[in-house]
Parts: structure tokens; sequence; C-alpha cells
């Protein structure tokens, strides 16, 4: 068996880090483009693996075991659209808002393909102007619409034609492939407020997914993922694992811990 192994609760604090970083100019793919006098951010992907975790735990995917079941994923990947970042004074981010109430940091369809080698990847780019934000708000979605951003995705990505996410691998030796057609609506709190002014130096979020947790049953017993795929037995469990999975929080650092940055902060401010 490839990779090495720790049992699901070990893993608890194994993420998918989404790292929103600092960024000279926005990145082709996004179609919004820069915007005047805002902050330039970048979306990077990375896997973070939780304390104590071993060096190299990802060099041939993610292992999970429960002591009778093993799990292997060797590839994880995930459609977004619409990411965008929420003012602090406003209820949503639904079609039909004014930029005034929320600030649109990527449109997609975007293929987001999770390193599961520990590295950091693809980024997105975008600006996010002056205002304080407590939250992001994303789709994972499968798409199957008629629209020219679907079309122009699905003819660029043939396999996720109504295909979200689509995760590879063996379970006790036997490959499988776990594909959902789930459309999901994202709103993940932040933390601590985000807050971007003209003066602000690189400022950073990371949204976590831990993947982990996906293919696992009430008491920490593994799941086969096949069993999950739709219309199968244990299709709402996963999906709901995926819904609760994921977590915001700013990381002005970009070391995919949270917390440490507003302590960071509050040094700062003692030592001036």
């Amino acid at each position: 068996m490839n990779g090495k192994s720790l049992n699901a609760s070990q893993l608890r604090g194994v993420t998918l880090v989404l790292i929103l970083a600092s960024l000279v100019a926005a990145c082709d793919d996004n179609p919004a483009g820069p915007k005047a006098g805002g902050t330039p951010v970048t979306l990077s992907i990375a896997i973070g693996a939780g304390p104590g975790a071993a060096p190299g735990l990802f060099a041939a995917g993610l292992e999970l075991d429960d002591g009778v079941n093993t799990l292997v994923i060797e590839s994880a990947e995930m459609v977004l659209k619409e990411i965008e970042f929420e003012h602090v004074s406003t209820s949503g981010c639904d079609s039909g808002v004014s930029d005034d109430d929320c600030e649109e940091f990527e449109t997609g369809p975007y293929l987001v393909d999770l390193p599961l080698d520990g590295s950091v990847t693809r980024e997105i780019g975008a600006t996010v102007p002056p205002g304080t934000f407590d939250e992001i708000e994303f789709e994972i979605h499968s798409p199957d619409d008629d629209t020219p951003e679907d079309l122009d995705f699905r003819s660029r990505n043939p396999a996720f034609a109504q295909i979200s996410i689509r995760v590879t691998g063996t379970y006790n030796d036997a490959a499988f492939e776990y594909t959902t057609e789930m459309d999901s609506e994202q709103e993940i709190d932040l933390a601590s407020p985000l807050v971007v002014t003209p003066e602000s130096g690189p400022v950073n979020v990371t949204l976590t997914v831990d993947i982990s947790t996906w293919f696992v049953a009430p008491g920490g017993t593994l799941v086969d993922p096949s069993t999950a795929n739709k219309d199968q037995p244990n299709q709402e469990l996963v999906e709901n694992n995926i819904e609760a999975s994921i977590e915001g929080f700013r990381d002005d650092d970009g070391d995919g811990v949270p917390h440490d940055d507003d302590d960071d902060e509050e040094d700062d401010d003692d030592d001036s």
C-alpha cells in the first residue's frame, strides 16, 4: 500500500488549505479583473497537516485507517463558482445585490485540483477594495446549466459535465471513483472580520477543507466511497460531511494556522 498510514481520528486536522495571499497582478483566469484602488489577492491551493502529522504524509496520496478498513485518496477535484466576500453589514451575496454589499473574487466555474502531494499549486487572482468583511460565500457547483460559462467550462472539462466533485483511490485495495452532482451554497464565517484599508499590507484568508472527514461515519468508521455515489446509501452522509468540512479564518502569514495572526497583531500593538 502506498502512502503513510494514520488512523481517522489522528487525521481530523488534515486539511485542504485554500490560502488567499497578496498578488501584484490579477490572474488571467479571473474574468472580473482588478479593481482600481483595491488590494490584490490570490487564491492558492495546498494541503496542510494537523499538529504532529508525519512529514511527507501526502507523498503518495492521503491514507486513512480506522483499524479495520483502509482508504487511500489518490486524487480529489472540486468545481467552485462565484467566490465572494460579504461586507459586515449585509445579509448575503445573492444574485442582484449591489457591489457595495459583496465583492466578487472569482466568477468561475473554476476547477480546483486538490494537491495531495502537499504542494502549493494554482492561483486565482483578484483585488478587494477597502472594507470590513466577515464572511466568504461560494458555490460547490455542478456545471449543468446552459449558460455561456458552464458551456465553456464543460468544453474544457468534459469529464465534469454534471459533476461538482470527483475523488479516486482505493478502499481496502479495491479501486473506486466517487462523484457527486451536489450544488451547495457555502457561507463561511471568518473567525474574525477581515479589515482591508488603503494602508493594508498583505492580507491573507485561509479556507480549510478537512478531506479526511468526508468518508467517515459517526463513530469514526470509514465508509466505502463507492457507496456514496448517486442513489447509494451513503450519498447524503458524505455530502453532509463535505459541507461541514470547510472553515475560514484570517491568516496573514499564510501558514494555515488559525488565531496566531491575531496574537501577532496584539504583540505589535503592545510594542508600539
